[in-house]
């Protein structure tokens, strides 16, 4: 393993400054064993960096007091206090200064610790010099101003106020981040929003819809194979943690991943190393975890559907996305900027009856349906006027509003047709209208899936159905 003890056996800086584009960027370190201190040291120089040092915890407060410093690197155990008082003092102190702790092995509780306090990242000890320079490169990339796609989450009520707060702060750590919300709530916009914002800004960004990949294959796609591995492997394949090296990995609809997946999911995350299938070597992977899905994982921990440890490892920091009927004082604004976005070159608008409309409604599947529903609205409305009657807002669109009165309307089996539909129409619509990965949401046999479909005229967009 490449370590920093080979240090000592390496001759003088391996280019300095003008290897890795950072220039005269300032770095202390905290430490109270000498030897790590010194290796430390020597890592940092040859990054051609300007390093000062702290034995303890009275000689780091005071140093963070007399100088501006771009990153902090701090052992989690020292006499006179810990690595979380550094921490607690930057932040007390509003010093913009990233801090990363230095663990113990096995000790992730500390880990997760800091991350929960605010530290950008963590090093478990044995230190890896890979591990460390990604680090240390991260860190120092960090943007100084606030997140630039702000303007792409719309919207100024309390809720949403305090989701980009969320962002902004969290896109200045690694830390792993959950997010929760129902479908079509924003969840992967957040998460892009996260990267965007964050030192991982021009790394790359790998999605993955966990519901989406037949179990079987879990294993192969996202670790990776060598060539002869299984019968089909005639090459060697990366995986999704390898595509997304140096980035971010977006697990949207975590809670579909089975135990037998989350166990070896976990290990990848706690080690940050993986084994391709058909090989016996390991390789490190610098990737920052954010998570997704519309179910409860606390829940689902209770249910035994989910491992608890890997839950504590997820959801380091938690974002929960608004439904859109939290937002009506919103959803004004967010139909005039998404009809705005969609209507190119005309001068199409909403009459006020239409606007209104859209306040009242259901929305089950929040911003992505209405997005959905101004699309169609723009297709049908004559002299660039969208009415209420264009938004064809009827209880067959799954209106929360709508299933309370329609009882009143309709004999039983035709109500029961609707609230059949509405169920489908959201599986579909989460899935990407993937009819597998619907029907395996829904509890379905895929053969009942598609008569159902048949029976009650839901059609597949063109394109996006899978095959039978």
């Amino acid at each position: 393993m490449d370590t920093v003890d080979k240090l000592r056996n390496r001759g003088p800086r391996e280019g300095g400054a003008s290897q890795t584009g950072i220039k005269q960027s300032r770095v202390l370190l905290v430490d109270d064993e000498p030897d790590i201190l010194e290796l430390l040291e020597m890592a940092m120089l040859k990054m051609g960096l300007v390093v000062d040092k702290a034995g303890n915890l009275r000689e780091a407060l005071a140093k963070l007091a007399a100088h501006k410093y771009d990153l902090c690197l701090t052992d989690m155990r020292m006499p006179d206090g810990n690595g979380l008082d550094v921490l607690q003092y930057i932040n007390r102190n509003n010093l913009d200064v990233p801090v990363a702790v230095i663990t113990a092995h096995g000790n992730m509780e500390n880990a997760v610790t800091a991350l929960k306090e605010g530290a950008f990242d963590y090093l478990a000890k044995p230190l890896s010099l890979e591990q460390l320079r990604n680090l240390v490169k991260s860190a120092l990339s960090l943007p100084q101003a606030g997140p630039s796609g702000d303007k792409l989450l719309l919207g100024h009520s309390p809720a949403m106020q305090k989701v980009r707060d969320l962002i902004h702060r969290v896109a200045r750590s690694q830390a792993p981040v959950h997010i929760n919300g129902e479908s079509g709530s924003g969840k992967e916009l957040a998460a892009r929003l996260i990267v965007q914002s964050g030192a991982r800004g021009e790394q790359p960004l790998i999605a993955v819809n966990c519901g989406a990949i037949p179990e079987n294959l879990m294993e192969s796609e996202f670790f990776g194979y060598k060539k002869g591995a299984f019968t089909g492997a005639d090459k060697d394949k990366e995986g999704f943690f390898q595509a997304a090296h140096g980035g971010t990995l977006f697990l949207d609809e975590v809670a579909d991943l089975p135990l037998a997946m989350q166990v070896k999911l976990l290990r990848v995350i706690q080690e940050k190393r993986v084994r391709r299938v058909g090989t016996t070597t390991e390789e490190p992977v610098d990737v920052r975890i954010i998570s997704a899905t519309h179910h409860d994982l606390a829940e689902r921990v209770r249910l035994g559907k989910f491992r608890q440890d890997l839950f504590y490892r997820l959801n380091v920091i938690p974002i929960r996305m608004p439904s859109l009927r939290e937002l009506r004082d919103d959803i004004p604004e967010i139909a005039s900027k998404t009809l705005e976005r969609l209507r190119g070159g005309s001068a199409a608008q909403f009459s006020d009856d239409a606007l209104n409309a859209l306040q009242t409604y259901g929305f089950p599947g929040n911003v992505r349906e209405l997005e959905n529903i101004i699309e169609r609205a723009l297709a049908l409305c004559t002299d660039g006027m969208i009415t209420r009657h264009d938004l064809h807002l009827t209880p067959d669109e799954g209106s929360l509003s709508g299933v309370g009165e329609v009882t009143d309307k309709y004999p039983l089996p035709d109500y029961l047709d609707l609230v059949e539909k509405r169920a489908l129409l959201e599986a579909l619509q989460q899935t990407g209208f993937n009819r597998t990965a619907a029907a395996k949401l829904l509890g379905l046999t895929f053969r009942t899936m598609r008569y159902r479909m048949e029976r009650l005229g839901i059609k597949s967009p063109e394109g996006s159905d899978d095959a039978d």
